[in-house]
């Protein structure tokens, strides 16, 4: 069974180092000292981090960023723990803590169209794909984008 907690800085630290193999490499972060230094990601004060264990393990994070009229959901996997189904358990994890937090606002994630692995795991835990597909320039390049929404 899954536990959820803010992310510890240690934490953020060994995800930092996480690293994805062929078109997944796409998702690797950044060390967590160069976050500090762009005041990105874990740095940025804006996003909420939860990471996900199952006993000891960290197996993944999630982050949690309200606008004005939503929430944006991230996720983050350890590369060694995809593929295994709890993916799609952070994200009902994610989507019932974002109702608690956030009642009045629809949680939303946007993903990479060729992410058919993501894209599914999504749409197990309640996410819809909403719109046509949007081009997107991210810190890490241009892409091919779906936005998904779960109420």
């Amino acid at each position: 069974m899954l536990t959820f907690h803010q992310t510890t800085e240690a934490e953020m630290r060994r995800i930092g180092n996480w690293k994805y193999e062929g078109a997944y490499a796409i998702y690797d972060n950044q060390p967590y000292e160069e976050q500090l230094r762009q005041h990105r990601g874990f740095a940025d004060p804006q996003n909420h981090y939860f990471s996900f264990c199952e006993g000891d393990r960290l197996i993944g994070y999630i982050n949690l960023r309200e606008t004005e009229t939503e929430i944006r959901f991230g996720i983050g996997v350890d590369p060694n723990c995809c593929s295994q189904g709890y993916g799609q358990q952070m994200c009902k994890l994610a989507r019932r803590l974002a109702k608690e937090r956030y009642p009045q606002k629809p949680i939303c994630i946007e993903v990479r169209t060729w992410n058919r692995r993501a894209v599914a795991c999504y749409e197990k835990a309640g996410f819809r794909i909403v719109g046509d597909p949007f081009r997107k320039t991210t810190p890490i390049g241009e892409g091919l984008f779906y936005r998904m929404t779960a109420e």
